[in-house]
Order: C-alpha cells, then sequence, then structure tokens
C-alpha cells in the first residue's frame, strides 16, 4: 500500500509520484521525501505518491541513510496536473558516532538475504531466473541444471516454502524428471523484491524444515512493454496504470521448448517439450485506506518424448565399456495448474495495517508413458585403424526392460488468511490465521518388466526365488516392480502466529530481537481410513545486534521450532499406500552469524558468515530419483545437519556486484536405530561464483558469469538395494555459464528525439553459453549386470552438455 499521506487538504492540488531507485537500479524503502511543509517515505517496493500545492514554487528533496540526498528545486505544477519523478540515490557512506552505516543496513539486523531483482533476469543459466541465483548462494545446493527445485542445508524440494505478494505457492505432484519441469512458477520479469532465508525464520512464516522465499511482484506507475526471446522460448511482459494510479497491473506471458537442452543428452530422439505461463497481478487503490489485490495464474507443461538410442561410454582406460540402448514407444505428461488469489489491504491507521487474503490453486496432471529398451553391455573399440571405433564390441550382457505408466491426479487446494501489524515506538506486533483445505485424487498405475540374457526377472520375493538361467523356472510371469494405488485424501489444517519484534539501544549498542509461536491443528481423511487429528507448537526467536564499534559489524542468532505437517506426498509411501497416520517431523535450529561490511579498493563490500545445527526427530526416510521424492510413510529416523556458510558480496568491478559463496554441510540420519548413514541430501562441500564484469573503454558490453562446484551427494544406487547394505555417491557436479550482452539502451543511457534508440528504454543482445567446459555431470546411474561375471556396472545418465544460446531483450 502507499504509505504516503499528506498533512493537509487542499482546493488546488498537484500530484507528484514515482520510484526511488539506487545506483543498481534497485529500490530505495524508507525514503524521506519533503515538500514544503508536506512529506512522507517511500514503500517497501520504492514507490511514492505525494499531494503538492499548485501554482507555487516547491521544494522537493529525497534523502536516505547513507546516500546523497537528491533536491528539485522550484517546482511548479499546475492544478490536477500529475507529474513524475525516478531519482537514482547515489551512495555516500557516512560516520554517526563512530559507526559506519551502509545502504543495505536494513536488513541486516533480521538476517534475511536481500537479493536485487536484476541479477534474476540477467545471469545466465539453463533455467534461468530466480531459482538459478539461489543456486549460487551458501547453504543452497542442486545437481540438475534443468530443474528449478532446489536443496536448503540438507532438506529436500518439499521442505522450502515459496511465497509470492504473501500467497503460498506450489509445485507439480507427479513431475519425476527435471526434463517435465521446464518454467518456475516465479516470473522474473514480474519481480519488485525478493528475500530469502535458508533457517531460523521468524514464526510469521510457515510450518516448513528448511527455507523460506518470499517474492513481491510490482505495482507498475506507468505503461511499460518489454520483449524478450533467445532459441529456447520467448516471453513478453505489459505493465500499465492509470492517469490517477489508483489501478494498475503488471501481466506475464511465456513460452518454452527446452528442446534445445534435452537433445544435448546422450539419448537420441524426438522430444516436444513445450511450457506455457500466463500470470497476472492487478492492483486498485478504492481509498486512502484500503488495495485490493489479484494475482491470477495458468500454467502448461506439455512433455512428449520419443527416444530412440543412446550409447553411453564409461569405464577406464584400460577397461573402456559401451551400453548400447534401442527404444520404442512414447511418453507423454501434462501438468495443468492455475491460481487465483485476492488480497485486501487496509490501513486502519499510520500504525495498524490488515489484510485478508483468499486463493485457490488447482492442478490437473497426467504421466502416460509405454517405453521398451532392449539394451546391450559391451567393449569399445579403441583403435583408432577400426571402422567400428568408438562403438560397442564383444558384447557382455543383452536384456530387455518394459516401462509402462497410467498416473492421474487431481488436487484442489483453497485456502483464507487473515494478517495484521501494528508498529508502535520501534515495537512491533505481527499476527495471522490460516485455514486450508486440500481434496487429493491420485490413481497410480506403474509397472516394469526386466528380461535379461533370455529369462524372466522376478520380484526378489521368497514366491519367486529360482535358479535361472540353470534351471527353468515356471511361475507366473509378474513386474519385477509395480505401484497400483487409488487414493482420495482430504485434509484440513487451521494455523495461526503472533510474534513481537523490536529495534532499541542497549547502552550505544544497536539491538534487534523477535519472539514468536506457531501453531496448527490438522486432520487427515482418506477413504477407507479413519481421520487422523494432530496439533504442533513452534516457538522461535532472533537476537541480532549491532556493537557501537568503529567497525560496521552485526551479530546474529535464531533458535527456533520447525515442525512440518505432511502433504499429500508425504502421506503416501513407496508402494502407493497411505498412512494417515504419519505425524510432522520435527527440526529445531541454531543459527549464530555475522555480517562485515568494510570499503576495499575504495568499493564497499560485505562478508556474511553462518553456522548452524539442526536436531530433527519423527524423520519420514525418503530416495530422490532425479527430482521425484518418494517417501516411506514414516516417522522412524532421527537426523541432525550441520554446517557453515560464507559469502563474500561486493563491487569486485565498480557498479556491477558479484559475490564468492562457500558452504559445508554433513546431515545424516538414524533409521530404527540400525547407525547412522548419509541422508539423501548429504552435499558436503559447495563453492559458487557470481560474477559481474564490463569492459572499461566498452561499458555498455557486458560480461555475466557463474560458476558452481557441488560434491556429489548419496544416490545412484541398484534399485531396491537397503542403502544399509550400499551406497554410492554420484560424481562431483561443476558447471560454468557464462553470458555476454550489448546494451544498447537502459536506465542510463537516455538519447534525444529523432534518434532510433530515443524509443526505447531497454534494449540488449547477446549470446550465453550453458557449460561452458562441457563437463559431463550425472542425476543417476543405470545399472547393467555382466552375464559372465555377474557384476554390477553403474552406467551414468548424463545432463546437459555445451549448447550456445542467442537472446536479445527490449523495452518500451
Amino acid at each position: 500500500m502507499v504509505l504516503i499521506w499528506t498533512t493537509g487538504v487542499y482546493s488546488q492540488t498537484a500530484t507528484v509520484f514515482g520510484r526511488v531507485l539506487d545506483e543498481n537500479s534497485q529500490p530505495l524503502p524508507n525514503v524521506n521525501i519533503t515538500a514544503n511543509d508536506t512529506g512522507g517515505v517511500t514503500d517497501s517496493n520504492g514507490n511514492y505518491l505525494l499531494v503538492i500545492i499548485a501554482e507555487t514554487k516547491v521544494e522537493l528533496s529525497f534523502t536516505h541513510l547513507g546516500h546523497e540526498a537528491i533536491i528539485l528545486e522550484d517546482l511548479i505544477l499546475t492544478t490536477n496536473e500529475t507529474f513524475e519523478f525516478n531519482p537514482v540515490m547515489k551512495t555516500n557512506l557516512t560516520q554517526i558516532a563512530g559507526v559506519e552505516v551502509t545502504p543495505t543496513g536494513s536488513k541486516k539486523l533480521e538476517g534475511i538475504t536481500t537479493i536485487d531483482p536484476v541479477i534474476a533476469r540477467k545471469i545466465p543459466g539453463a533455467n534461468s531466473g530466480v531459482e538459478n541465483v539461489l543456486k549460487l548462494l551458501p547453504g543452497v545446493s542442486f545437481n540438475n541444471e534443468l530443474s528449478t527445485q532446489y536443496n536448503v542445508r540438507g532438506g529436500n524440494f518439499d521442505e522450502n516454502l515459496v511465497y509470492v505478494n504473501g500467497i503460498e505457492v506450489y509445485r507439480p505432484f507427479l513431475v519425476r524428471s527435471a526434463q517435465q519441469e521446464g518454467l518456475s512458477f516465479i516470473n522474473s520479469d514480474m519481480i519488485s523484491s525478493l528475500d530469502f532465508s535458508s533457517g531460523g525464520f521468524q514464526a510469521k512464516y510457515g510450518d516448513k524444515l528448511s527455507s523460506v522465499l518470499d517474492i513481491t511482484y510490482k505495482i507498475p506507475t506507468a505503461f511499460g512493454l518489454k520483449l524478450n526471446a533467445d532459441l529456447l522460448g520467448a516471453s513478453t511482459t505489459i505493465e500499465s496504470a492509470s492517469k490517477n494510479k489508483r489501478f494498475s497491473a503488471i501481466s506475464g506471458i511465456r513460452y518454452r521448448n527446452n528442446g534445445l537442452l534435452v537433445n544435448s543428452q546422450q539419448t537420441e530422439g524426438n522430444y516436444n517439450p513445450v511450457f506455457v505461463d500466463v500470470q497476472n497481478y492487478m492492483s486498485f487503490q478504492f481509498s486512502d485506506k484500503f488495495r485490493l489485490g489479484f494475482l491470477g495464474t495458468y500454467a502448461v507443461n506439455d512433455y512428449n518424448n520419443e527416444p530412440q538410442s543412446r550409447q553411453t561410454n564409461f569405464g577406464t582406460l584400460n577397461d573402456p565399456r559401451a551400453l548400447v540402448i534401442f527404444y520404442q514407444g512414447k511418453e507423454k505428461s501434462s501438468y495443468e495448474s492455475g491460481i487465483a488469489a485476492l488480497k485486501g489491504d487496509f490501513l486502519v491507521s499510520e500504525k495498524t495495517k490488515l489484510n485478508l487474503t483468499t486463493s485457490i490453486y488447482h492442478t490437473q496432471e497426467e504421466e502416460f508413458s509405454d517405453i521398451i529398451a532392449a539394451y546391450e553391455l559391451g567393449e569399445v573399440d579403441s583403435n583408432l585403424n577400426n571402422e567400428s571405433f568408438g562403438e560397442a564390441t564383444n558384447s557382455r550382457g543383452v536384456g530387455s526392460q518394459y516401462n509402462r505408466a497410467r498416473n492421474q491426479l487431481d488436487a484442489l487446494l483453497f485456502a483464507i488468511s487473515h494478517g495484521g501489524i501494528h508498529k508502535n515506538n520501534g515495537s512491533t506486533i505481527n499476527w495471522g490465521v490460516k485455514y486450508t483445505f486440500e481434496d487429493i485424487r491420485d490413481q497410480l498405475r506403474e509397472s516394469e518388466f526386466i528380461d535379461s540374457a533370455g529369462f524372466f526377472i522376478r520380484p526378489f520375493q521368497p514366491a519367486f526365488q529360482n535358479n535361472q538361467p540353470e534351471e527353468p523356472f515356471t511361475g507366473d510371469l509378474v513386474a519385477y516392480d509395480q505401484v497400483q494405488a487409488t487414493n482420495f485424501v482430504k485434509t484440513h489444517r487451521f494455523s495461526g502466529h503472533v510474534q513481537f519484534a523490536k529495534q532499541t539501544k542497549l547502552g550505544k549498542h544497536d539491538v534487534y530481537y523477535n519472539l514468536g509461536i506457531r501453531t496448527q491443528l490438522w486432520s487427515a481423511n482418506a477413504v477407507g481410513f479413519e481421520r487422523s487429528k494432530q496439533s504442533i507448537l513452534s516457538p522461535r526467536a532472533q537476537f541480532s545486534i549491532k556493537p557501537y564499534w568503529e567497525k560496521d559489524i552485526v551479530f546474529r542468532a535464531a533458535i527456533g521450532s520447525y515442525q512440518q505437517p505432511p502433504f499429500y506426498r508425504e502421506l503416501r509411501d513407496n508402494t502407493g499406500a497411505i498412512n494417515p497416520e504419519v505425524k510432522a517431523q520435527k527440526s529445531v535450529h541454531y543459527v549464530l552469524g555475522s555480517e562485515y561490511s568494510f570499503n576495499l579498493w575504495n568499493r564497499p563490500f560485505t562478508l556474511i558468515g553462518e553456522a548452524y545445527y539442526k536436531d530433527m526427530s519423527q524423520i519420514n526416510t525418503y530416495t530422490i530419483e532425479d527430482v521425484r521424492v518418494r517417501y516411506a510413510a514414516n516417522n522412524d529416523a532421527t537426523a541432525y545437519a550441520y554446517g557453515f556458510d560464507f559469502r563474500l558480496t561486493g563491487a569486485f568491478v565498480p557498479g556491477a556486484q558479484s559475490w564468492v559463496s562457500l558452504g559445508y554441510l554433513e546431515t545424516k540420519e538414524n533409521s530404527n536405530q540400525r547407525g547412522y548413514l548419509s541422508r539423501p541430501t548429504d552435499q558436503r562441500l559447495k563453492f559458487g561464483v557470481l560474477f559481474q564484469d564490463y569492459i572499461p573503454t566498452i561499458p555498455n558490453l557486458k560480461l555475466y558469469l557463474n560458476l558452481i562446484y557441488n560434491t556429489g551427494v548419496p544416490g545412484g544406487s541398484p534399485n531396491y538395494v537397503d542403502p544399509y547394505d550400499f551406497q554410492n555417491r554420484l560424481r562431483d557436479y561443476k558447471r560454468a555459464d557464462m553470458g555476454i550482452s550489448y546494451i544498447f539502451a537502459d536506465r542510463k543511457s537516455q538519447f534525444p528525439e529523432g534518434h532510433w534508440l530515443h524509443r526505447f528504454k531497454e534494449f540488449n543482445v547477446g549470446f550465453e553459453i550453458f557449460n561452458m567446459f562441457n563437463n559431463q555431470n550425472s542425476i543417476t546411474n543405470t545399472w547393467v549386470r555382466d552375464v559372465d561375471t555377474q557384476r554390477q556396472f553403474a552406467v551414468p545418465n548424463f545432463l546437459t552438455g555445451r549448447i550456445l544460446n542467442l537472446k536479445f531483450g527490449l523495452r518500451f
């Protein structure tokens, strides 16, 4: 809501509005604005609106701690005139009582990472966007560039909260392969602010175990049209606002085809992965006290795959081997979802604000596939003089596999919530209540048949024990693995929170603390089962202190209980059966951190470090294959996670933000008191670099680079092997993506009328190189057996190779 209120009402007035930005084009909140005897401040998105006296000279000034003041003198507007002014405030470090105050200090005490949305729009990646930048932060890991999912400090994909304008959003339920994803829910071109917390977050956020991503979409103040296109797809964003600025709308349409990426993998075939997404956010200011916002989205992921053949060479120089596979059949998957949400904000007074939000989410998902794969395991011809060089020879294993799936899911989620915030003398009280209803209808039909060396392989069950091929076996032909289940599940959730925050002084030191508590009562009802109920209580606390030192440093600590009542996927075991008795997983977070701001090479830098420990109980164990999480639907394990995160961020190059991050993690679980072993997300070492640069003599020629190194996670083990008997780690993940673009026009480049670039607010062209060093990263292993030795070989399933992408962007 607009936070600017005038001190008087005049018969002859004019309006000044706009948005205040810093040198990096990031919105500046809480900028003090004065116009003679009238004044106000910018909101969290940097927007302001001020009513001034018309036909009179006015001195308009903008001041903000850590920035140079901007003064617009002798401004004279006519009656009812509207004047747009969008100042850019330059950094100006100041000394107050011997403590250096930096412009980014507003977020330090709360312990939340704020990322410039411009970075999310520019940094290259196979799946560019918000998640692409998050994966460069310490504590955030991934090992699949085609996926928008991420793990945070040992948690899995389902343990992350994502909000857009205060509305919780969800990802598809059935998706099992990153190739099927395509688009992130979040449209980067619509973002005005991006906040992220990797642990120890406040009680106002929901009941998940790992992290919070809080996104705010723009409230436009003028018309704008943006077009982006590359070899992977295209997008357009339209911004509009009424003349009196009370109504505004921003809409985005995105199209993406991942054929360029998928075709770089080793499996050859006919792919048609098409993804379409439409989003709209509208805001209407009914009065000075009431604003209504509407968020609507519709997305279709249509994935068609008709594989034909594959050859993967592996092994060693002395013993090279090859796996050759020929396919028949095809796969068709469709994920169709939509969200409609209304949010009303009511400003009771300058100190109190209330809101009411209602939302509905609907998804229909289908997975239909019939894939027959015939494989041959052999040696690789390494003789350069042979015509068969590089091909498989001397077969050591042959077989076939038939996979069939007929999975359908329909889910409807409804939520209504009320929240409020009251501020007074540096204290803030935040409260909220929410009701959520979930109706899930799911049908699973999956089967896998395996034939090896001419005989049929049955499940490892007593009824099917045999001595094939030495002795014939006449038992029934049944699937090696199959899942058949039909589930109808309904859940009701009542949750609430209250928290108290205060920023004060302890002697001469700045102190901030936040005390809060969450509660949730939930019940699940599945066909064939009685209703089960559970209630949870989660207290949380954060404390920060900025000592009265010459050095600009902040110390933070957080402790809290984080409990995750099961969602539908967590109630379903690996056979597809529902266990409504599954309880909430529990985690206690202990976080210690510091943030040190300093000058290096006469430029501002910040070093952020955190140490954390998670004590987890009632853990629902799971496995991960590609991006599919399959739970055991139990609470029979305890677990822990601990680690250290460091990030150095600043202007390595003048005027361009970059950072280097380093993280260490260890997470293990103990199931049924069998001892501790690594969890599927035990990614020990993480190193990431985000770097921006330009040529000093050609400043409009920009370079964007991201580098990732992750050590391998447990995974790729043979199917149905007890992890206590066998654990295998995937190879380390190494990747570098680079983008180079030329900026013909942007906010800093103004061209006179008549120039061909005058009509463009932004215009850039460039190219990207994904996986610049062509590293062979793998996501899973295919296990094949040597007939002679009965040894099993792990054949890596490689991800995307080196790819060139061309792109351009326009903004009017």
